[in-house]
This record gives C-alpha cells, structure tokens and sequence, in this order.
C-alpha cells in the first residue's frame, strides 16, 4: 500500500463524493480519506505440502483473509462499484464471492513462463524440468484471477504479451504514470556521498539503481565492467543505489550478498565506486539529476520504475537490450542499448558517453519527451480514469 495504486487511490480520494478502501497488510501508512482495511494470513503455507502447491497454498491464505476484511466492509455498508486487485500474493482470489456484482479489474504484472521471459534466459543457467514444473504451478492464483476479473490492465505490452493469449481480448495496455513534474532534470542538483563529497551535473556520475543488488537486474555485469571502465575514465565517480537484500531471486551460492560476491571477483576502488544502499525518494531523484551515464540491466522481466523515471530526468540511458527495455528505448534515438551479458560492451558504451556528454544532449531530450508524451501521470491517470468509467458505467 499504495504500490502501483498510489496515484490513482488519490485521484479518487481526492473527491469526496467517493468512498474509497484500501485493503492491505500494511499498518504503517494511511491516505487522505481513504479507509484501511487491515489483514493478516494465520500462517504461511505448511512445510509439508507439495513443493508446488506452497505458492497456491499461501495464496489462499491471504485470499481468505482479504475475504473477510472486504466481508467486513460489505457488513458495514460499504458496496463498491469497482475492485481493483493486484493478485500477485492472492488477495483478490475470493472477491468475487464477496461482492458478485462488482466489475473486478486485475493488475496483471506478471505471468511466469517456461522459455521467453527471465527463466531460461542465462544460458549457463538452464532450468531443470523440477522448476519449470513448479513455475507453471505457480500460475495457478494468477490464471483464476484472470479468469475472474471483467478486465485485467498491464502497463506494458510486454507484459501483456507472457499473458496467456486466451486472455488478452479482455487485457488493456495501460501504463501506471510518471510525476514528470516531480521527475525531471534539475541542473542545480547535488548528490552527497556517504563520506561527505558532493556529486553535480558537471562531474563525471555513472548511477546504477535497483532495489536489490541481483542478477535479475544485471548486477554481476555492471560490476564486471567496472574495472574496465574505470580505468578508460580516470575521474568517474560510480554510484550504485540498492540494498543487499534480492527482491527477485536468492542469495549468492555463498549464502552472501551478490555485492560481497562480485566485489571477491572484481575488486573496485572505493574511493571511485560508492554502495549507498537504499536511499530516500528524494536522494534518489538527485542522484538521477546529476548522473552522467545512468545503467539499467534486466532479464526479460517487469521493467524498473527507476528506468522509466532516469528517463524522465532526461538521464543518458545506458541498458540491456532486452524485451522489456526496447519498448522503452530506442538504441541512438532516446538511450543506448548493449548485450546484457557483455561487461565489455558496457564499459565500452558508457566510456563513450562520458567522452563526449555534450553530443549525448539530444539522447537526454529525446527520453523525457518520449516519457513526457506517453507514459506520463498527465497521460495515464485520464487513461486509467476513462478505463474505469467504461466497466463501471460511470
């Protein structure tokens, strides 16, 4: 809570004619006029169920107490005209039980598969027949919320497209909208670094940030390329912006971190590569606007808001080329693509960016606008708004 929700949740929260529930896990964070509906799942899903079935089991576990906190609502008279459910953990499993009138709209982020997104990617990481077997179990609470939903939105069509084609008649391509007037490039700005040197637009920043430091977002090729680079760019100040923990895989084979792991592999000078760890929204926007060379990495997966909003600051965009990214960005026209599993070719490309930042200007223009003209809030929300009105009938 709010997650992708944030902006629309206070669109219509905003306008007091409208009644508006939140129902989530989270007791720490409240909106404007938006009522909480807290739940929690008794347990987790038992260590002796089938391997398979864990994910499904822990999904009906948080639909069923998501069940009772919309049931809870329902008997004190609140009757939505619309759920909008994100069912990633299964909250949205039982809805249509609770309020079978209602037009349901999925949140469709994400639809796990064998070959085309980010199993299989790595080619000296194949998977066995056990994990495929086990990711095509793990569709079974996005398939029923697929099935129950009256519609279902992604925000890419790339993520739309490893939805099951079965569906997508009922899948709308809508993305979640940047604050373009928040996110932009401010030439003015400053990054401090943790020992206390201010980072500006005029210096040489290359940033890399990710939630988590993990090789579903390329980690272990930035940090192979930085020796390299390095040593083509004397004065380049590195910046990396994420925690230890992996959001989207596990730990390294150690049991460590993937940064303790790459560092063991390719040591870097500390003085000229800064770990800064989670850092607040506001920090994190400067250190966009005084980046040189901003690197995005990702295996075929969900794109990064981080991307999409260093695109809005008019960063120079250095990223993997990938499916998801080249929906976003066009190689020589709004950022620069390279092989993802090529250090070589990253260092090379960011060494170029930094030797001539002034002929990389119109890549810098050519991002926000793209961002600007279509996939900012302005643009979005009304698209989000307009989709709700038409299953609403209001």
């Amino acid at each position: 809570m709010p997650g992708q929700f944030r902006h629309l949740v206070t669109s219509f929260a905003e306008d007091r004619e409208n009644q508006v529930a939140f129902v989530t896990k989270r007791g720490d964070r409240a909106l404007p006029n938006v009522t909480r509906a807290i739940y929690e799942p008794p347990r987790g899903a038992a260590s002796q169920t089938h391997a398979y079935l864990r994910q499904f089991e822990d999904s009906v576990l948080h639909g069923q107490a998501a069940a009772r906190a919309c049931l809870a609502l329902k008997n004190q008279g609140f009757s939505p005209d619309i759920v909008i459910a994100h069912p990633g953990w299964g909250e949205s499993l039982f809805v249509r039980e609770i309020f079978p009138s209602t037009a349901i709209l999925n949140y469709g982020e994400f639809y796990y598969l064998p070959a085309g997104a980010d199993v299989n990617f790595d080619p000296a990481q194949p998977a066995d027949l056990d994990r495929v077997c086990a990711l095509r179990a793990r569709n079974a609470h996005l398939v029923l919320a697929l099935e129950a939903a009256d519609r279902t939105v992604c925000p890419t069509h790339w993520q739309k497209s490893v939805h099951p084609s079965a569906f997508h008649p009922r899948i709308s391509v809508v993305f979640d909208g940047i604050d373009t007037g928040t996110v932009k490039p401010d030439p003015t700005a400053s990054f401090v670094l943790p020992k206390g040197r201010a980072l500006r637009p005029a210096d040489e920043v290359v940033t890399y940030v990710s939630r988590g430091l993990e090789p579903a977002r390329g980690f272990p090729t930035l940090m192979r390329a930085l020796p390299r680079l390095c040593a083509l760019r004397p004065k380049a100040q590195v910046v990396i912006a994420g925690s230890d923990e992996p959001a989207y895989g596990g730990a390294a084979p150690d049991g460590g971190s993937w940064r303790e792991a790459m560092l063991a592999e390719a040591p870097v000078d500390p003085d000229r590569v800064h770990f800064v760890g989670l850092v607040p929204y506001a920090d994190y926007l400067r250190l966009l606007q005084v980046s040189s060379a901003h690197v995005y990495l990702t295996t075929p997966f969900v794109m990064s808001w981080s991307a999409i909003e260093a695109l809005a600051a008019g960063c120079v965009v250095v990223a993997s080329r990938t499916a998801p990214v080249e929906e976003f960005v066009e190689h020589g026209e709004n950022g620069l693509l390279f092989d993802f599993f090529s250090p070589e070719e990253l260092a090379e490309t960011v060494s170029s960016v930094l030797a001539d930042r002034k002929a990389c200007e119109p890549l810098r223009i050519a991002a926000r606008a793209r961002i600007v003209q279509d996939h900012a809030l302005a643009v979005c929300l009304p698209r989000q708004r307009s989709l709700i009105a038409e299953l609403t009938a209001r």
